[in-house]
């Protein structure tokens, strides 16, 4: 019953559609709901941060120290708008920049401990907004989920270890 009107809200499939889905369409389906059940718990939280404040902070954890370009890059936003996020994390002294060691006039941006006691709130946050929609779950369900962040976490490490395939172009 309660899956039902998760359905509705986060528009999840059937699991009988789900399990015959080709792969394609599985991780298709698996990328539209988690952006749907992130805005969803970000929309709970009632707080105002841009996403991409999140998301940079998060690649920095992911990745370290990185120029102004890459971290746009990675982000996903024009450097323009990275340097807007970069001004305001620095601002909340949630990053700082550090000299290249490769080119001295060059910097790269490295989070801070602040900002990454600020991103794990945050994730705290959005874990416990989503709470009520998954109240009920049974401990096969909740194994479930663990074995899927498992397996997205390996597959998402795996992929960022590797080269881009815009690189090799």
């Amino acid at each position: 019953m309660y899956y039902g009107a998760m359905t509705e809200t986060l528009d999840i499939q059937a699991p009988d559609a789900v399990a015959s889905a080709p792969l394609h369409s599985l991780l298709g389906d698996l990328i539209t709901t988690a952006h749907r059940l992130t805005r969803l718990a970000a929309h709970e939280t009632n707080r105002t941060e841009s996403p991409a404040t999140w998301r940079t902070l998060s690649v920095l954890q992911a990745h370290g120290p990185m120029r102004l370009g890459e971290l746009a890059r990675q982000s996903r936003v024009t450097q323009p708008t990275m340097t807007k996020i970069v001004r305001g994390l620095d601002e909340l002294n949630w990053i700082k920049r550090i000299a290249d060691s490769d080119d001295a006039r060059a910097s790269l941006i490295a989070s801070m401990p602040r900002g990454e006691a600020a991103l794990a709130e945050w994730r705290e946050t959005l874990g416990t907004a989503l709470v009520p929609f998954f109240d009920g779950l049974t401990d096969d369900e909740q194994d479930t989920l663990r074995r899927a962040v498992d397996i997205l976490r390996d597959r998402a490490d795996l992929r960022s270890s590797a080269p881009s395939a815009g690189a090799a172009k």
